[in-house]
């Protein structure tokens, strides 16, 4: 059985706040890892994003954009490398 996730391991976002409900493996079926907006058709949407400091950055400015305070952001990106994505290595 494939472990669920509360939290996409890439990009920190909460799984059920996506409107896609979770991105897609390379065999179409659903990820429970990764959301919508990280990973579709088993790869990463954003091939320039490889590292979880280029991923907290983007996160925080998309946070920043739809209104979170800096710090607010902050705080919520505080977690990504500890992601499951950004062990490996």
């Amino acid at each position: 059985m494939e472990k669920q996730y509360k939290n996409c391991q890439s990009c920190g976002m909460p799984l059920k706040r996506d409107e896609q409900g979770g991105g897609t493996n390379a065999d179409g079926s659903k990820s429970t890892m990764y959301c919508s907006l990280c990973y579709e058709n088993g790869k990463f949407l954003s091939p320039e994003i490889d590292t979880a400091a280029k991923m907290r950055a983007f996160v925080k400015d998309k946070l920043k954009s739809m209104g979170f305070p800096g710090f607010i952001a902050g705080f919520f990106t505080k977690s990504i490398p500890r992601l499951e994505r950004w062990q490996k290595g």
